[in-house]
């Protein structure tokens, strides 16, 4: 059955500018597009992929490194004509050409931790060999000679320096421009096309020929303002828009696959329902019963620095002494009527629902990102902290968990916004 909390509605009618069955299985599967084809790079769990799907394109193939998104990126596309699980540094030239042709378009979010303002050690620097991921990108583009490559990264990027002192973005612009492509640099907002999540990211375009409107115009705004040109914009999404109508999950409850609760609420919820009677990895954390107290005392906007002191986190290794650190981003208790704040990879610690004592679900993460319900992660929930894991040589563990697919990736409809202005400028 749905969660009402007394005093709000269980979703707010929301008008979108998509068609209802954009995300509905069986449509992307049946999708046949010749003269529009894609190959993902770095692909991770495929929300990039999906958003170039639901725009009509035909996904040639998708590379990414780690077993569990590889799991998740053959579950949900069948059809994809080729998944490599490989070290992209580790592809021939020659691999390239037979296995993907000449696609389209090459889309991409080279792994970007170390331009990241959450990473503080070597920010920026090239001896962090992830920072040299995008010359991969600009190798396999150059090799295979799409009309069009969108690359796909954090804003901080826009702020970092390599060693030598030269901007990172400005490197990319001019290897774009070596390979023969104008480059189009934008942060895009994703609230401003549909998504109940603030989540600005940075986007670079290479395109053959130049253009003066290299981006999709906004389809969103906060006040539901006239737009540019005298369009209407709707209305921004809010967090319980997104995830209202989801089955009602205690703490340490839920399940990996469950029956679809209830009645969708407005259209975004109808659009991710897309014809799914089932959901999938909704599972809460399995929080201590301290910590679920602590939950309760939070109210919205408050995070686990706010706890009363009885109700405070212990030190580790202590039980009964309180800890003397308090970390304020962590276990923030969100509005409920506003948009979700950005969820990153490790978003099971970052954020308390609204109305229950507990973290957000996967499949609640993956609502705000905006997955289909459909779409189902492979691999654990969770997995011990990489530092311990790699600090021990535990490296076989090393995965990215569903938390981690999910924080990790393009939403899928800002991506559907992506590839359907830019399938228009390529006359595809």
């Amino acid at each position: 059955m749905n969660f009402v909390p007394p005093g709000l509605p269980t979703g707010r009618e929301r008008r979108l500018s998509l068609p209802i069955d954009l995300f509905v299985r069986q449509r992307l599967l049946d999708v046949e597009a010749p003269r529009f084809t894609v190959l993902d790079l770095f692909a991770g769990a495929g929300g990039f992929s999906l958003g170039f799907q639901a725009a009509g394109a035909k996904l040639v193939g998708a590379v990414e490194i780690d077993d569990w998104a590889v799991e998740t990126l053959e579950a949900n596309h069948p059809h994809c004509s080729k998944v490599v699980k490989a070290d992209l540094r580790a592809v021939s030239d020659n691999d390239l050409k037979e296995w993907f042709g000449k696609p389209s378009v090459i889309i991409g979010g080279p792994p970007c931790q170390g331009f990241s303002h959450a990473n503080n050690a070597a920010r920026g620097s090239n001896k962090d060999p992830r920072n040299s991921l995008f010359r991969e990108f600009i190798r396999v583009a150059d090799v295979l000679q799409p009309d069009a490559i969108l690359m796909e990264n954090v804003p901080g990027l826009l702020k970092r320096t390599a060693d030598d002192h030269q901007s990172v973005i400005s490197i990319i612009e001019a290897e774009f421009k070596r390979i023969g492509f104008h480059a189009y640099v934008q942060v895009l907002k994703a609230q401003d096309y549909g998504i109940p999540q603030i989540r600005p990211r940075l986007f670079v375009l290479g395109l053959r020929a130049g253009t003066t409107k290299p981006f999709p115009m906004p389809t969103h705004f906060p006040d539901a303002s006239p737009g540019l040109f005298g369009t209407e914009l709707l209305p921004l999404l809010s967090l319980w828009d997104a995830i209202s109508d989801l089955p009602h999950v205690e703490p340490r409850g839920g399940a990996e696959d469950l029956e679809q609760a209830g009645e969708a609420q407005n259209d975004y919820q109808r659009m991710l329902r897309a014809g799914s009677t089932r959901v999938f990895n909704h599972t809460s954390m399995r929080h201590s019963q301290r910590l679920i107290e602590r939950f309760s005392k939070l109210k919205w906007g408050e995070s686990s620095a706010d706890a009363p002191e009885e109700h405070a986190a212990f030190r580790r290794g202590a039980p009964g002494t309180l800890s003397e650190k308090q970390y304020d981003q962590n276990n923030r208790r969100l509005f409920p009527d506003r948009p979700c704040h950005t969820l990153p990879a490790s978003f099971y610690a970052n954020f308390v629902h609204p109305f229950l004592h507990r973290n957000f679900t996967p499949r609640e993460g993956a609502r705000i990102q905006s997955f289909p319900d459909w779409y189902r992660f492979s691999g654990k929930p969770t997995v011990v902290s990489t530092r311990l894991l790699s600090r021990e040589g535990r490296s076989e563990e090393l995965h990215l968990c569903q938390y981690n697919q999910i924080g990790n990736a393009v939403p899928p409809l800002l991506a559907y916004h992506l590839a359907t202005h830019l399938r228009e400028m390529l006359g595809t």
